[in-house]
């Protein structure tokens, strides 16, 4: 009835809360390899960072008057916002900015992913306490049914060993000597059953 209990493996439960940083430290390894590949200070990629930051967020916005589709228009958002950031951690001299963008970046995904963070954790706790409550439920129902089979099996075994005991006593009293059934009638007592003679 019980399902089993599984526990989750530690490197499974840790990485969802690293993905924020594991995302932002990615954008900023790939945006300095981009600097040290040619992109410092290159006029041509950073129109092209723009464009296609512009691009994404014109995207987010289209989407969100359009379908209101939340999660479309977040993922458009965070592709321009990482977009704008690799076109600055690329374009940018040294690793000053880049940093501090990494760490403004880094900081503004923990914070959005709080929220949906705490609206799962809410789902989870009302699905769990939803389950236990219907699991307490059947077990109960499934206690009282058992404990009305037991009563009724209980009562027919009582009710057949009496039945037999009668039959073991009617058949006892009528071999006795001297019994006389009319006697038990005119007592008051109901009739014996008669048997074949």
């Amino acid at each position: 009835m019980n399902d089993p209990t599984l526990a989750r493996h530690w490197l499974a439960a840790a990485l969802p809360k690293a993905a924020p940083a594991l995302a932002t430290t990615t954008v900023l390894a790939l945006a300095r390899i981009w600097n040290a590949n040619g992109a410092e200070h290159s006029v041509g990629n950073a129109v092209l960072m723009t464009a296609l930051s512009l691009g994404a967020a014109a995207t987010g916005v289209v989407a969100g008057n359009a379908t209101g589709d939340s999660v479309l228009t977040g993922t458009a958002f965070a592709a321009s916002g990482a977009l704008a950031f690799a076109g600055v951690a690329g374009y940018s001299d040294g690793l000053a900015l880049p940093l501090l963008l990494w760490s403004l970046a880094t900081a503004g995904a923990y914070a959005l992913a709080a929220r949906y963070w705490r609206h799962d954790r809410r789902e989870t706790v009302a699905y769990e306490r939803q389950t236990s409550e219907r699991r307490e439920e059947y077990a109960h129902i499934e206690r009282v049914e058992t404990l009305r089979a037991t009563t009724q099996i209980e009562v027919a075994r009582t009710g057949a060993a009496y039945a037999e005991q009668l039959a073991q006593a009617l058949v006892t009293r009528a071999a006795l000597p001297g019994f006389d059934p009319k006697a038990l009638e005119a007592a008051g007592l109901p009739e014996l059953p008669q048997g074949d003679r």
